[in-house]
């Protein structure tokens, strides 16, 4: 028997789903691909069988419950999509969300602490001011060493080995002009 490109990509997502089905038959959760060959198969099955694509969506969102699946596979797949026969031809049917909104079980989801929490707790702390001089804005990263800054941004005193004492990953911008006081801490590391 010789098959195209894409009826083997058929037989092969069927035997996925196919295992699936043995497994959620004797009570084991789906993890990520068992779940997804699951859906993708009954999704082109229901489209051969001539539901219109809105109702395949719906059913399709309806298949597995939080209950059949492993911890986080919810939050590891947020959507699912699979190019479908229709009667009337092929189309590509998105399923948002097709196990539900993920959980707190997230594989390696950040869960943060109540209360709030001392940036850079322990370090040297000092009030620098800083004069951009220049006729643009310049941002100045959280983490940037303030020795390299821009040549338009003047500061009082020597920074190397310092950066600013705000969050990670945020930025403080000096507009054109702009003269204002920043917090400054120690770079950590060796220096």
């Amino acid at each position: 028997m010789h098959l195209t490109p894409r009826e083997q990509e058929r037989l092969t997502l069927f035997t996925a789903a196919e295992l699936a089905r043995r497994r959620l038959a004797r009570g084991a959760r789906l993890g990520v691909p068992d779940a997804i060959a699951y859906v993708c198969d009954e999704v082109l099955e229901m489209a051969w069988d001539g539901l219109d694509i809105e109702e395949v969506v719906r059913r399709a969102g309806e298949l597995l419950g939080p209950g059949q699946l492993q911890p986080g596979v919810a939050g590891a797949v947020p959507s699912v999509q699979v190019e479908a026969l229709f009667p009337h031809g092929t189309a590509l049917v998105h399923v948002p969300r097709p196990f539900g909104p993920p959980g707190d079980d997230v594989p390696g989801a950040v869960r943060a602490a109540q209360g709030e929490i001392e940036l850079a707790a322990g370090r040297e702390r000092r009030v620098v001011t800083f004069h951009n001089r220049g006729a643009r804005s310049v941002w100045v990263s959280s983490h940037f060493p303030l020795d390299q800054l821009n040549r338009a941004v003047h500061a009082e005193e020597d920074l190397a080995g310092y950066r600013l004492a705000i969050p990670a990953g945020t930025a403080v911008c000096l507009g054109a002009g702009e003269r204002r006081e920043l917090t400054v801490i120690p770079t950590g590391g060796r220096r």
